[in-house]
C-alpha cells in the first residue's frame, strides 16, 4: 500500500518524501505535509490534509476517522483501505496536495487539469 501512496504523491509536481521522527512516510510540498502514512498495530494507516467541511463529510463514512493530534486541523485518516477505496483516495490525496501547495503550483495544476 505504501507503494500506491508513494506513486500517487510523487507524481505530483515538486512533492517529496521524508521519513519523520516517528518513522512515518511523510509527503510534502514546499515544506508542508499533505500526506502521512505508516504502520500501526492495526496495519497500514494513511492520513491526509483536508478542510473542515470535507473532514465532517468523510467522518460520516465507516472507514474514516479524525487523525490523532492533528485532526483538529482538518486531517483525516483511514486504516487498511480496501481496493475500491483507492479511486476516492487518489482524489483526496490530490486535494490535500492542493491545500498545501504554493499558489503557483495550484495554478499550474488547475491549468493542466481543466476540461
Amino acid at each position: 500500500m505504501l507503494e500506491n501512496v508513494r506513486n500517487i504523491c510523487l507524481a505530483l509536481p515538486e512533492a517529496v518524501e521524508h521519513i519523520d521522527g516517528f518513522g512515518h512516510n511523510t509527503f510534502k510540498i514546499n515544506g508542508k505535509s499533505f500526506v502521512i502514512s505508516g504502520e500501526s498495530e492495526k496495519g497500514f494507516s494513511l492520513s491526509f490534509k483536508s478542510d473542515r467541511e470535507t473532514q465532517e463529510f468523510l467522518l460520516q463514512k465507516e472507514h474514516f476517522f479524525k487523525t490523532p493530534y492533528i485532526g483538529r486541523h482538518g486531517w483525516v485518516s483511514i486504516e487498511n483501505p480496501e481496493r475500491g477505496a483507492w479511486d476516492e483516495l487518489i482524489g483526496l490525496i490530490q486535494e490535500a496536495y492542493l491545500r498545501a501547495a504554493p499558489k503557483r503550483l495550484v495554478k499550474k495544476w488547475m491549468e493542466l487539469h481543466q476540461s
